[in-house]
């Protein structure tokens, strides 16, 4: 392998979840412009079919909610459908009820851990075998700064990003003797949907990037080299390991 193509994804086959807006469709798209087939999944079929728009023919989209357990085959079956089963899956789709510890309910706990913690291992599940099969795939979790530090309104999506870097080392140590790895990206403060309350005050989002090393919140083509380095095969002696992108926060 020469090192102008060692960071190529082109040909595989990838599949973003989360991927109608924010951090994973950045993702999806960043694939697809790599040479990816890409289906993008997610729950709004509108953002999809807009992203689907963007892309063209090399990449297709499932409407449906990963975290739903009872449309898992249904499910994938329909990423599989266009394309074939993925070389690539990137979990990028996730929930932050932001609810302090005294007013957590039932049904925001719930949900939380289903979508950010439970669908990433049970699609990989479903997808491992045929990975095994082509002795070749990449499972690309989402951490979180809250993986490793506890932040206020946070405690069932800390929970569930801590529960995701455990899942990840996980992974790595049933798959990757099969050709599979298993790594997670772990995003400092970026302005998506989940973000939404922390950027709408300035003096928060300031304080944040202060925190720093680099002394700004991250912009969306700050994930695209550590993704397609964590897809390609330039990583294939990397798995069990959370890369934070996040500008040195957890390193100051």
């Amino acid at each position: 392998m020469t090192t102008s193509n060692l960071f190529s994804v082109a040909g595989r086959v990838a599949c973003v979840t989360g991927a109608s807006s924010g951090l994973g469709r950045r993702a999806a798209s960043v694939l697809a412009q790599a040479g990816a087939k890409v289906i993008g999944v997610a729950r709004r079929g509108d953002a999809l079919r807009d992203w689907q728009a963007e892309h063209g023919d090399h990449c297709a989209v499932v409407e449906a909610d990963v975290a739903d357990r009872g449309c898992l085959d249904q499910t994938v079956a329909q990423i599989a459908a266009p394309f074939g089963s993925p070389d690539i899956l990137v979990h990028a789709a996730g929930l932050n009820a932001r609810q302090p510890a005294d007013a957590v309910t039932d049904e925001g706990w719930d949900a939380t851990l289903a979508i950010n913690l439970s669908a990433p291992f049970f699609l990989s599940q479903a997808f491992a075998p045929a990975m095994q099969t082509k002795g070749w795939g990449r499972i690309v979790n989402f951490a979180s700064l809250q993986s490793t530090r506890a932040f206020p309104a946070g405690i069932a999506y800390g929970a569930s990003k801590g529960g995701v870097a455990q899942l990840t080392r996980a992974m790595a140590e049933a798959w990757s003797d099969q050709g599979i790895t298993a790594n997670a990206i772990g995003p400092g403060f970026f302005h998506t949907e989940l973000t939404t309350a922390v950027f709408a005050d300035p003096e928060r989002a300031a304080r944040n990037a202060s925190q720093t090393c680099i002394g700004r919140n991250g912009e969306p083509e700050d994930l695209d080299g550590p993704l397609l380095f964590l897809c390609s095969d330039a990583s294939r002696y990397v798995t069990g390991q959370i890369l934070m992108v996040d500008g040195g926060f957890t390193a100051k």
